[in-house]
């Protein structure tokens, strides 16, 4: 029997092409997951490994799909061997069930790797270039140095409420204490 297994990594994204793929390969079942790849709790390829049996092949259309890392991706081309079950990736017309098969696979995968570091590698020298211009990520501030000046200045007065200076700078009370809190 074949038995599919498509993942998308967020809900913006659709299954649609996958599953169809895998109809189209012949699979009479198809599990799925809305999960990033590098998340080991993934409730539709658990279900799927425990729902094949031996001479059955788990069908995938493309090998990032089942995993992202060269060693989850062995470690469950491993276990599903020992249980008798093979592996198909369409995109990749890799079957594990030959002996050619499995090498294509290990080089697939070490590939499929060695692709993921670089873009790790890219995105680390990106962000430590755009640091290096002056800037940085995340959500912008909220006061300016010279909004925290005048609050700071304010607080410590005591003839001015809590609220009033939250008003004055037209940001919630929690936002002020905790600009108060970072200044210290």
């Amino acid at each position: 029997m074949r038995i599919g297994y498509a993942r998308v990594s967020t809900a913006d994204q659709t299954l649609a092409l996958q599953q169809e793929a895998l109809k189209g390969a012949g699979c009479e079942r198809i599990f799925t997951d809305t999960a990033s790849g590098s998340r080991t709790d993934r409730p539709g390829l658990e279900e799927a490994l425990s729902f094949a049996r031996s001479g059955d092949t788990l069908v995938i259309w493309r090998l990032d799909r089942l995993g992202r890392s060269l060693r989850h991706l062995l470690d469950l081309v491993a276990q599903l061997q020992d249980r008798g079950v093979g592996l198909l990736s369409l995109h990749e017309s890799l079957d594990t069930t030959s002996p050619s098969g499995k090498l294509i696979f290990h080089v697939f995968a070490a590939l499929a790797e060695f692709e993921r570091d670089l873009i790790r590698e890219r995105t680390a020298a990106g962000l430590q270039a755009a640091r290096a211009r002056g800037r940085h990520g995340g959500r912008p501030r909220v006061l300016t140095p010279q909004q925290l000046a005048m609050a700071r200045r304010l607080h410590a007065d005591k003839t001015t409420t809590v609220g009033e200076i939250c008003r004055a700078l037209g940001v919630s009370r929690a936002t002020l204490y905790r600009y108060l809190a970072d200044a210290e």
